[in-house]
């Protein structure tokens, strides 16, 4: 999902979507994700050089993503979707006054806390820490180069930046994540129950639908096993005046951005938990930047209003 808070912000994906041929190139791979450079050109009747044109453009936008894999006749440039839904809030949902923002990026590795079981595990890009299976690993010190983690149950918890000064209020809190549901191996049927709070506030639940594995994820190394997490869905999770919501159009509940009492003074501590007597306990998978589909770790704005 690929939320903009405003036209303005939507700008460059305006521009990149502007060509009829561009959106039918999204079209194609939309239908079918292993379409390489080569089929969309002979699809189209177009050059190479002239879908290399289109697909740049696209993948500046952050629309697309071009994996090179091996192929029948050699090596092929395959391109994707990142994104299954584009949102633009045509009228902002948060204070409408308010346009500064903090913007913060924290690694899946620097939680602050972590109460997890089996299924577990941990990796950084090169390596995966440890044994799998055993929560001792979430204490070890290379944690904090980890770019993975899935627990089966239990909780995560992170320290979000508060840069807040005095006489700043915070008016809307947004926290983007790669995330799916942890199953033994991979099950693209498996929901999971993810609840989240702040400083103990709850902020509602959402059902992750699976644990996805059919395809290799497109940031995955190249040594990582096929049979272990491979992608999740990008989420934004949005704490405003109105309430919290998921995407910015699925309600979670009616916490609002005053209900946490947060002033430059806070810890905002932001939770993850699956608990193990849930309705439906699948447990998690976080993806960093090297993991996934999507080339990010967890993402935080934080919107303020003077005075």
């Amino acid at each position: 999902m690929l939320y903009f808070k405003s036209l303005v912000e939507a700008e460059e994906v305006f521009k990149a979507l502007s060509a009829p041929m561009r959106l039918r190139i999204m079209e194609l791979i939309s239908e079918n994700d292993q379409l390489s450079m080569n089929d969309l050109a002979e699809t189209l009747n177009l050059t190479n050089s002239a879908i290399s044109m289109h697909v740049s453009k696209l993948e500046a936008a952050g629309l697309v993503a071009v994996q090179t894999t091996s192929g029948k006749r050699g090596i092929m440039k395959v391109v994707r979707p990142i994104h299954e839904r584009l949102i633009v809030d045509m009228a902002d949902m948060g204070d409408k006054t308010s346009k500064a923002c903090y913007t913060d990026e924290i690694s899946i590795g620097q939680y602050i806390h972590a109460d997890v079981h089996p299924t577990c595990g941990l990796s950084t890009a090169t390596k995966i820490i440890g044994d799998l299976d055993n929560p001792k690993v979430f204490s070890y010190p290379e944690r904090f180069k980890a770019d993975i983690l899935w627990i089966g149950y239990g909780s995560v918890t992170y320290n979000l930046p508060n840069r807040l000064i005095s006489g700043q209020k915070p008016s809307e809190i947004q926290i983007s994540f790669e995330i799916c549901s942890e199953c033994p191996e991979f099950n693209d049927d498996y929901p999971s129950d993810i609840y989240f709070d702040i400083n103990g506030h709850s902020l509602g639940k959402w059902i992750s639908p699976g644990d996805f594995g059919g395809r290799r994820g497109m940031l995955a190394p190249f040594w990582w096993p096929e049979k272990l997490n491979q992608y999740g869905l990008l989420k934004t999770l949005i704490i405003n005046k109105s309430g919290t919501f998921m995407d910015g159009t699925h309600k979670l509940s009616d916490t609002t951005i005053r209900d946490l009492n947060i002033d430059y003074n806070s810890d905002i501590n932001f939770t993850f938990s699956v608990p193990e007597d849930t309705a439906n306990c699948g447990g998690l998978t976080l993806f960093g930047e090297t993991f996934g589909d999507y080339s990010q770790n967890i993402q935080v704005k934080l919107y303020y209003e003077e005075g």
